[in-house]
């Protein structure tokens, strides 16, 4: 099973918020996650914009898991290394 950690959109019309997510890499967006590992809302303060599990995506990412490009994105501003390429 190839796993993506990407997000879930939640919230309702122009107000998304989204949930970081391992997902199977063939289920759809909004789809059944494996494991949800924190949470994002573009609209809150910088303090509370992005909250996610660090230990949890760690595991994922050594276990074969690749973010989608957002996710990735918001993982370095987090300071969570991603393995090398």
């Amino acid at each position: 099973m190839a796993v993506r950690i990407r997000m879930m959109r939640l919230g309702r019309t122009n107000i998304a918020k989204y949930r970081v997510c391992a997902f199977d890499s063939r289920t759809k967006r909004d789809g059944e996650a494996v494991e949800i590992l924190g949470s994002y809302d573009p609209h809150a303060s910088d303090e509370t914009k992005f909250k996610v599990d660090a230990d949890r995506v760690v595991y994922w990412l050594s276990k074969g898991a690749k973010p989608s490009e957002k996710v990735a994105v918001l993982l370095k501003k987090a300071h969570i290394s991603l393995p090398k390429k």
